[in-house]
């Protein structure tokens, strides 16, 4: 039996994922692929790519173009923020959208109308840029760990850190731990198990911490 996220609409979770001029590819279209194939596999779920403002293509950090499924609004049941660009204070990545202000305060106003939000790499200092991890355990590539603590948040060595209403993930890759984890946590541990194996990756519980 599939579990419903609370608020759903119609029954159906939707999980935005947010990108912008250079994000890492990979922290958007792992979590992506993970969803959609969920969706395939029973997980009464959609996923979508999308932008803070009307975008015909958005470039990744290494050059891919991506075309969005919409605009983010306040009807997602849960949004994914992708980083990307943070460690070199690129102004096209996480670092320039930090600075420029205008997705962390939206990021803040959603989560504050009721949204969880998650983060893969350095998509969670834009949380924390929107004083969203001052206090909690939290995660973020290793190269923005400083930044990280500087924010207020409490640094912790796991891949994947639930905190309840924010969760966040390390590096790259642990964007697919992200979303294996968020299978488990609305559709249960089977699901994810069946959608581990067809993608051929195994992440353990010690990798995660629930509080």
């Amino acid at each position: 039996m599939l579990r419903m996220a609370p608020g759903c609409h119609g029954g159906r979770m939707r999980i935005d994922i947010i990108i912008y001029e250079g994000f890492d590819e990979l922290d958007a279209i792992g979590p992506f692929e993970v969803l959609t194939q969920a969706a395939q596999m029973g997980a009464d779920l959609s996923t979508r790519l999308v932008t803070l403002d009307p975008a015909e293509l958005v470039s990744a950090s290494h050059g891919l173009e991506v075309k969005p499924h919409g605009v983010l609004d306040a009807s997602a049941d849960l949004v994914i923020v992708a980083g990307g660009g943070w460690a070199g204070r690129a102004e096209r990545g996480a670092w320039g959208e930090a600075r420029r202000g205008t997705l962390p305060t939206r990021l803040a106003k959603l989560h504050e109308s009721g949204t969880p939000v998650a983060a893969v790499c350095t998509g969670g200092m834009l949380l924390a840029t929107a004083g969203l991890l001052e206090g909690r355990p939290a995660v973020t590539h290793h190269s923005a760990r400083n930044d990280l603590v500087a924010s207020g948040a409490k640094w912790s060595d796991r891949r994947v850190v639930d905190d309840g209403d924010v969760i966040t993930s390390g590096g790259v890759t642990s964007g697919l731990d992200l979303a294996l984890w968020l299978v488990e946590r609305y559709f249960g541990r089977d699901l994810r198990t069946r959608v581990a194996a067809h993608i051929e990756h195994h992440p353990t519980d010690n990798e995660r911490v629930t509080t």
